[in-house]
Formats: C-alpha cells, sequence, structure tokens
C-alpha cells in the first residue's frame, strides 16, 4: 500500500513539475485537471430499515461535496473538481430518493441542500457549486420535461434562491414568483375549483364531480404526449375498471382558446369522461392552476385534496395501480 501512495505522490510531483515547466517555457498550456469521483456515502449498517437508509441518504449524501472547505478545481466541465455529469447523476438519483420520502423530510433536505450550497458560495465566490447545483436541481425538480419533477420539494430551494444575496435582485423576484406558483394547488391542499363547458353546452365544475379519485388532466388538441397518455389510460384494463366502477373520475380541460378546433377534436376523447373546456378562462387569468406545460396531471382524492400534482406519468401510473 505504502509503494502505491509513494507513487501517486511521485506522480503528482512529475505532474507538477511539467506543469510548471509548461507554464514558464509558454510551450504548452498547462494539462485539464483529472475529475474526481463523486463523494461516497456509506449508509451504517445498523441502519437496516429501508425507508430509515434513504432518510439518511437525503440527509447526508451533499455533506462532504458541499464542505464549504473543500477547495477543488471549477471550470465549465467541473464542479468542484467532480465531472458535471457526475454531479447531475448523483442530482438525478436525489430526485429519485425524493420520489420515495415523506413529503416533510422531502422539503427539509431540499431546504437543506439549498443551505449548504450557500455557504459554499459565502466561503469562496470563486467556487461553482452554488451555481452548478442551482441549475441542476431546478433542471430534475421543476423542469416541465423532467420524469422526476415535483413542485413541493423544489418550492424551499425556490424560496432559499428568492432571498439569497448571490442571486441579482431580478432573479430574486422570479424565483419568488416560482415560489408561489410551487405552493399553489400543492400536495395536501384542497384543489381550486372550476367550471368547465362540455361540447354540448352543458356546465361541470371540480367539485360537482363525485368519486373518491379525481384524475385532472390538462390537455390541448392533438397534443402528442396526450395522445399516449390517454392511450394508456384507455389500454389499461384495472384503470379502466376504476372508471368504468365510479372509483375514478377524468376531467379532461381545454383550456386555450381555439374552440373550433376543441369542439372538433373532442370527439376523439372517450366518453365515459367529463371532456369540456374553460369557457370563462378563469384558469389562466385568475391563475387558479398554473399549467405551465401539456400535458398537466394532478390525481385528486374524494374531497378534492391534491394527491400528485403536475405528476410525470412514470409518477401517476404507478399510483393508479394502487387504488383499490
Amino acid at each position: 500500500m505504502k509503494t502505491v501512495i509513494i507513487n501517486i505522490n511521485i506522480a503528482f510531483a512529475v505532474i507538477l513539475c511539467l506543469t510548471v515547466s509548461s507554464c514558464s517555457s509558454g510551450n504548452k498550456a498547462p494539462a485539464a485537471p483529472t475529475p474526481e469521483k463523486f463523494p461516497s456515502l456509506t449508509v451504517p449498517g445498523m441502519i437496516t430499515d429501508q425507508t430509515e437508509r434513504m432518510d439518511y441518504m437525503l440527509d447526508h449524501m451533499w455533506d462532504a461535496f458541499t464542505d464549504p472547505s473543500r477547495k477543488k478545481a471549477c471550470d465549465s466541465t467541473l464542479i468542484s473538481g467532480v465531472s458535471k455529469e457526475d454531479v447531475e447523476s448523483q442530482v438525478g438519483l436525489y430526485a429519485t430518493i425524493l420520489q420515495n420520502a415523506s413529503r416533510k423530510k422531502g422539503e427539509e433536505s431540499v431546504a437543506n441542500l439549498f443551505r449548504r450550497i450557500e455557504a459554499c458560495e459565502k466561503a469562496d465566490t470563486a467556487s461553482n457549486v452554488f451555481e452548478g447545483l442551482t441549475e441542476l436541481v431546478t433542471k430534475y425538480l421543476y423542469d416541465p420535461n423532467s420524469p422526476v419533477r415535483d413542485e413541493g420539494f423544489y418550492r424551499p430551494f425556490a424560496e432559499g434562491l428568492s432571498k439569497s444575496e448571490f442571486v441579482s435582485e431580478g432573479m430574486r423576484m422570479a424565483y419568488a414568483f416560482d415560489a408561489s406558483m410551487c405552493a399553489l394547488n400543492g400536495i395536501g391542499t384542497k384543489a381550486a375549483d372550476f367550471k368547465i363547458k362540455d361540447r354540448n353546452g352543458k356546465i361541470h365544475s371540480l367539485y360537482g364531480t363525485k368519486a373518491p379519485y379525481t384524475l385532472l388532466f390538462f390537455t390541448n388538441p392533438g397534443c402528442q404526449n396526450c395522445k399516449e397518455i390517454i392511450e394508456q389510460i384507455k389500454g389499461n384494463q384495472n384503470i379502466d375498471n376504476l372508471i368504468s366502477s365510479g372509483k375514478l373520475a377524468v376531467i379532461n380541460v381545454y383550456i386555450d382558446q381555439d374552440l373550433d378546433y376543441w369542439m372538433e377534436y373532442s370527439k376523439e376523447y372517450p366518453s365515459s369522461w367529463t371532456n369540456g373546456y374553460d369557457y370563462n378562462y378563469a384558469i389562466r387569468t385568475d391563475v387558479l392552476y398554473n399549467v405551465r406545460a401539456i400535458p398537466s396531471l394532478y390525481l385528486l382524492d374524494a374531497d378534492k385534496n391534491v394527491i400528485l400534482k403536475d405528476a410525470p406519468p412514470e409518477i401517476l401510473f404507478p399510483r393508479l395501480l394502487e387504488i383499490q
């Protein structure tokens, strides 16, 4: 073992010497730093419960990487000495673990992560940990295209950004708005009521729909992703049984203004659903829902409490299949 350490030290000394030599001669640029591995985390063996192990990871997986005393190379390819790709993999893993955490635990973890990256920025403004993780956390938890997005877990991060001295005043205002939208119709809260009109002119309301569960589905005519989700619902016998038995109501809502197009296309929607358009444009105008992209899916309970908000299909369908 000592021989290996000595050889590594010798190699490092040679590289350092060559770097200094090349800088002084002007013949070659300094060699790019070699990326390090993301600091590993070992969960204590005494923690055997799976939930407790996941909680431990949420509490500690960023500790070493966001230690303010850590001084590592930072450039366009490295974040604190680790390749951006490796850091992104860790953020993806983190977002996946969050999906299995309690709301309280997940929100606490994200808020703590923000405090840690802000401490890194305070310790060394040349560090790119703050900028790098802000970009990646936003990409995974808030981007409408992320399969693990979760506005509830992103909210404490956005709240932190909205108050941070390391964010410009204009961006602080933008993040404050994002945080308020993340809180709108949040998981565990009552969904906002609204009224829609179907192609026959009949008016329906969200709260007037009585079912143990309601799938709120914001769609547009011709939307390819909407079509795929519709086919998934229609093609799943278990979900179809939930709808036919009355355990699951589907409310399909159009919130834009091309009503002629919607009227013509609405014949394609399943007749067992409530299909309608926001005839007074209240959803957008009054910001009853923050529909950032189409499709957008919400799962509600019998009292119209939000179970899932803007849920990716990868998260929604397993949850639907749990309904008895």
